[in-house]
């Protein structure tokens, strides 16, 4: 192969780069932090769920569930990977 074949995948293999270091790797990072933020969910945790709701989570159930609490008297399961984020560590009583 010529230097000239060589030079015409020069290109391709620059915009692969770019997009690994601009979309690929951050979004596995989004990923593991998601994965390891899921995995962390104890009692007493306030969360968000991807539909919007917000409460607190009571109880983790072994099958990648969790309970949480809407108001008083009010509880629901949900599936853990539903936890789009974490808004406190603790109940404020």
């Amino acid at each position: 192969m010529n230097s000239q074949g060589i030079a015409q995948f020069i290109p391709l293999i620059l915009i692969f780069v770019i997009f690994y270091f601009f979309l690929i790797r951050p979004q596995q990072k989004r990923v593991k932090d998601h994965k390891l933020m899921v995995e962390s969910l104890k009692r007493g945790d306030e969360i968000i769920t991807s539909g919007g709701i917000i409460g607190v989570v009571d109880r983790i159930m072994e099958d990648d569930r969790i309970e949480v609490i809407l108001t008083d008297n009010v509880k629901v399961q949900i599936i853990k990977s539903t936890v789009t984020s974490l808004l406190t560590k603790e109940i404020k009583k």
